[in-house]
């Protein structure tokens, strides 16, 4: 049996985590999605509250996952605990609350999400994703296996993808908020796209106001970061996986403007 899984792009600001409670539950009810993973370490513009964190759930998310920020607003630590559907990454010290691995039931099909930090300029202090992934698909079994890995180099995600080939059912980027057009089922039948994109305002860096991100390459003081109004987007992908074998049989990218 073919599902039809979604993963969302980094949700930026609250003109973006408005964007997404407007479109998500359509493009799911239009696309048949079963299972959709939101990346959400954004939704403050560096962090996430709980309040946050529930309403990308309530927006139609079945996980949430974070990454370099994901400690952002500190207030989420208390929750990460209580919420098995909020993944930070998975290789962050022991030290750290919260929990990188969880497995979903979808309807008798169990869904394995795994969300991993990369450490090329981005997080050096973490753990090695590499080693973390192996010994996290060593622990439970579960049909279908998603990646979230929240790395900074493409170099790192494409070797990720070639290690877990075959291993896991869809590896996606985030971080970059850039969307790349490289969606593909690797050769073991791993479905894979280096960076989903984002969540949040068309005309942004990144999300935040142009002129904040000239400013700060002219190298003046940009100040707090802010988030235009305006049109938005989605972006993210759709994976077709296979329950018989639990790999990919296509990827789709979507933007949702």
């Amino acid at each position: 049996m073919l599902y039809h899984i979604l993963a969302v792009g980094d949700v930026v600001g609250e003109p973006g985590l408005r964007h997404l409670e407007r479109v998500l539950r359509p493009l799911q009810k239009l696309k048949n999605i079963a299972f959709t993973v939101v990346n959400g370490e954004n939704a403050s513009g560096v962090g996430l509250t709980r309040d946050q964190a529930e309403r990308i759930r309530d927006a139609g998310a079945d996980a949430v996952t974070l990454g370099n920020h994901s400690f952002g607003k500190m207030q989420i630590k208390d929750f990460l605990d209580d919420a098995s559907w909020l993944l930070r990454p998975a290789n962050y010290t022991g030290r750290a609350p919260g929990h990188g691995c969880e497995i979903f039931d979808l309807g008798g099909i169990r869904v394995r999400v795994m969300n991993l930090i990369g450490r090329c300029d981005l997080a050096w202090g973490a753990d090695n994703p590499f080693t973390a992934a192996d010994r996290l698909l060593a622990q439970g079994t579960a049909e279908f296996t998603l990646v979230d890995f929240h790395a900074e180099a493409t170099s790192e995600k494409l070797a990720m993808g070639y290690y877990l080939d075959g291993r896991v059912s869809a590896l996606w980027g985030t971080h970059t908020h850039v969307p790349t057009a490289d969606e593909r089922v690797y050769p073991k039948g791993t479905g894979y796209i280096t960076d989903l994109g984002m969540t949040g305002p068309i005309e942004s860096v990144l999300g935040i106001e142009p002129w904040q991100s000239v400013e700060t390459f002219l190298g003046g003081l940009p100040g707090r970061y802010k988030q235009p109004e305006g049109p938005c987007k989605m972006q993210g992908a759709i994976f077709t996986l296979d329950s018989a074998a639990g790999l990919c049989t296509a990827v789709e990218r979507v933007d949702i403007r």
